[in-house]
Parts: structure tokens; C-alpha cells; sequence
């Protein structure tokens, strides 16, 4: 059986999953549900929901942290916005895609449209999507130019949805939904808010693939390995690395929580700073200079200069500002991502205490190892070696540093109206009216 067959099989298929991977899955869907909270007063956030209002009446579905409803579209195009429009949004680092966010969006919205699904149907669901979205990425050979938390999130997502929606046309689905993939690097070079749009874009066209299979349409069926698929335009590489490997382990399990809202590609050196300024081994009077070693995608990923003239999606993805944020605040809030701190010269003149060196790997999608070094002021110098970023699956927040994450999430959240969405994440995504 070819690749696609299998991953398809898979889509279809029942699962129950471990306790670890439940676990994993109600932890990720929390996090994420809150990312989706605090992105809710973003920049841009009342724009995308004013727009979506307008494309059509319906209370299908809820918008996390506001009390609005729309049809399921345009509730997941809001919700994928929210969730990932912070840069806080978890990630599978090997595959560099934020899978959670596109599914999730896209779930939620089928969920309440159906009128609620039962916890651990939601949970399978939730957990095939994001096996997809991230095994299409683990697959791929190439550095990104097609956005992937975008294409290979609407073909995880469209799959996930279609087992809430209990359609028997996998194979339509696939097709449908990536017929509609879309979404550049463009938008991440330039840090345009656009970004966040792919995304959006994306859990919406996993609702359309479902609604049009559903209507009677059908797609291309050879979507990821023919001439013209998935693996020829948008990646290069293998869908039978990841297909192989189908029912021993469980990608969900693998997601790295981001303890910033920054992009992850920042997060190795933002820990470490953390770190040692808790530790009084620094402060912002105390460092000479700050080297970091790195993989070439850090580089190209949050390697940018400052200027004083960036948009807050750039400054998410500025490692230089974002070194002068902690060093100064001893924490990243999203709220300081405004002209009169990029202008400050305080903040520019710790910035320019940052170099960064690449380090020789040579897989062009690794996240790590990193390697950090401060000298301070004395000539004394403190070096950290970094395997895993915090977050990861081998270096998991602390119960303290998770609460940290959902306290300035709820503190940015525009409303709060129904409570179960940071008290009892998994009631709030499968129930959508409180008991």
C-alpha cells in the first residue's frame, strides 16, 4: 500500500490512545486554548473578527475568549488567528509546524456546530490531526519556502475534522484540502501579519474540504504523491518516513509548549537569559556581550536586526529586541512591542550586545542544539550548552513556569466568558454550552 493509503487508513481509523498521549493531548489543548485567549486583544485580532462577521450569518460556533459566534469557518479563521497570532502557539519542532493551532481552530468549530462530541472522540481527533500536520513536515527534506505550519496543518486539520464529522470520503477530503493549501515564507521574511492569516486561512479550508465532501464533491486523489502533490511542489521528501512509523508513537506526545510569546526559534536564548538572571549570574548592567551558536534556521528564522520602524509580527521574531526585553523586563509581554520601546536607546543598545554564529549543522530544519555565551563586564564569561529548548518533551515547564504562561494569557484575554476555558479545557472544547 502506498504512503498515502496508509496515512489515510490512519486518518479513518479508531484509536484509543495511551493515558501519556490523553495526558499529553488535554495538556497541549490547554496551552493552546489559552494562546487562543491572550491573541484575542492582539494587534489585528478585532479586524480579523470583523471581517469574518461579514462573511456570512450564523452561530455555529464560539470565539475563544470573546462572547460572539459564527458559522464554522469563520469560527475556525478567528480561532487560528487568536491561537497563533502571538507567536505562542505550540510547535512539533523536528517538523516546524504549529499543528495545534490549525487543528484545534478547526475541530472546536466542527464540535459545536455538531452540538458537542464525547471527550475522548475529540481527543482522537485532536491527535490525528496533528500526527498528520507534523509527520507531512518530519517527511520533508527541504527548508521551508511554502509556510508548513499552513499546508501541512489544513491537510491534518481537514483529516481531523472529518472524523468529527463522520464523512466515509477520506480520500476527497485529503484531495479538497490541498486543493486549497496556501501560505509562503514571504510573510515570516517580512514579519507581516499575514503569518498569523495562513494559518487562519487554513483551519477554514479544512472546514470547507469536509463541507464540500459532505455536499458531494470530490478531490484529486493522489494529493501527496503524485506529479503534482504535496511532495513535488510544496516539500521535497518522503511521506513514507512518517507512514512507516504509523501506531508506534504518537506525534501529539512530541509537541514543544512555548513558554514565550515569541517565535520558538528565540526561545533557546530567552530561557538561558531567564535563567540566569534568576540565578544573579547576570543582569542588563552586568553583560559585556552575548554569542549564540546556532543551527542555520535560528539564523534565518529571528536572526533580524532591530529597527525602529517594525511591525510587532516582526518584533515576535527579532531576537536582538527580544534579548534586550528579558534582560530589561525579565519576561516577554507582547504589550511591549510598540514604536516607543523599538525606538528606545536603552533597548537598542542591549540589543546590540547580541551576535549571532551559526554553528555547522548541517539539517537545515533543526531547532537544536544551541550553544550561549555571556561575557560580562569583569571578563568573567558564562557559558550553557542547550540540547533542548525549555518546552520541549525532554525539558517540560514546571508546573510554576505553565501558571506563569496561563496568568498573562487570562491577563491579556479580552473576556473571560465562560470559565472552563483555562479551569477545564477539554469540558469547554467538546461541550459548548456549560452544564
Amino acid at each position: 500500500m502506498s504512503a498515502t493509503g496508509r496515512i489515510l487508513d490512519f486518518a479513518r481509523a479508531e484509536h484509543r490512545l495511551l493515558p501519556e498521549v490523553r495526558d499529553a493531548a488535554i495538556h497541549l489543548l490547554g496551552d493552546t486554548l489559552a494562546t487562543g485567549a491572550a491573541g484575542s486583544t492582539a494587534p489585528g485580532a478585532d479586524a480579523v473578527l470583523t471581517a469574518a462577521q461579514g462573511w456570512g450569518q450564523g452561530n455555529d460556533a464560539r470565539i475563544i475568549a470573546r462572547d460572539v459566534r459564527l458559522p464554522a469557518a469563520g469560527a475556525a479563521f478567528v480561532n487560528a488567528f487568536q491561537i497563533h497570532c502571538l507567536e505562542w502557539d505550540a510547535v512539533h519542532e523536528p517538523a516546524v509546524v504549529h499543528a495545534l493551532s490549525t487543528v484545534t481552530a478547526s475541530v472546536m468549530a466542527a464540535i459545536d456546530r455538531r452540538g458537542g462530541c464525547d471527550p475522548d472522540e475529540a481527543l482522537a481527533a485532536l491527535a490525528v490531526g496533528v500526527d498528520i500536520a507534523s509527520g507531512l513536515g518530519i517527511s520533508a527534506t527541504t527548508p521551508l519556502s511554502f509556510f508548513r505550519p499552513a499546508t501541512a496543518g489544513c491537510i491534518g486539520s481537514a483529516l481531523a475534522v472529518a472524523r468529527i464529522d463522520r464523512v466515509e470520503n477520506f480520500e476527497d477530503v485529503l484531495g479538497l484540502a490541498y486543493s486549497q493549501c496556501a501560505g509562503t515564507m514571504q510573510a515570516h521574511v517580512e514579519g507581516s501579519i499575514a503569518l498569523p492569516l495562513q494559518i487562519a486561512g487554513a483551519a477554514r479550508a479544512a472546514i470547507a474540504a469536509v463541507d464540500l465532501v459532505k455536499a458531494g464533491l470530490t478531490g484529486p486523489h493522489d494529493a501527496l504523491e503524485g506529479p503534482f502533490g504535496y511532495f513535488s511542489l510544496f516539500d521535497e521528501g518522503d511521506p513514507a518516513v512518517y507512514a512507516d512509523a504509523l501506531g508506534s508513537v504518537w506525534r501529539i506526545a512530541e509537541v514543544s509548549i512555548k513558554p514565550f510569546p515569541s517565535g520558538r526559534a528565540s526561545h533557546a536564548v530567552l530561557a538561558t537569559l531567564d535563567t540566569l538572571l534568576r540565578e544573579g549570574a547576570v543582569d542588563a548592567t552586568s553583560v559585556s556581550k552575548i554569542e549564540a551558536f546556532v543551527p542555520p534556521l535560528i539564523q534565518r528564522l529571528v536572526g533580524r536586526p532591530l529597527k525602529p520602524d517594525m511591525t510587532p509580527a516582526y518584533a515576535r521574531l527579532c531576537l536582538p529586541l527580544l534579548v534586550a526585553l528579558m534582560l530589561t523586563d525579565r519576561r516577554i509581554d507582547p504589550r511591549r512591542f510598540t514604536p516607543a520601546t523599538f525606538a528606545d536607546p536603552a533597548i537598542g543598545a542591549l540589543a546590540a550586545k547580541l551576535s549571532i554564529t551559526l554553528d555547522g549543522n548541517g539539517d537545515l530544519n533543526a531547532l537544536s542544539p544551541q550553544r550561549l555565551v555571556v561575557t560580562r563586564t569583569d571578563g568573567s564569561v558564562v557559558e550553557r550548552v542547550i540540547p533542548n529548548t525549555l518546552g520541549h518533551p525532554q525539558a517540560a515547564m514546571s508546573p510554576a513556569q505553565t501558571d506563569t504562561k496561563r496568568s498573562l494569557a487570562r491577563e491579556l484575554a479580552a473576556s473571560e466568558p465562560d470559565p472552563r476555558l483555562f479551569s477545564d479545557p477539554l469540558s469547554y472544547f467538546t461541550r459548548p454550552e456549560p452544564a
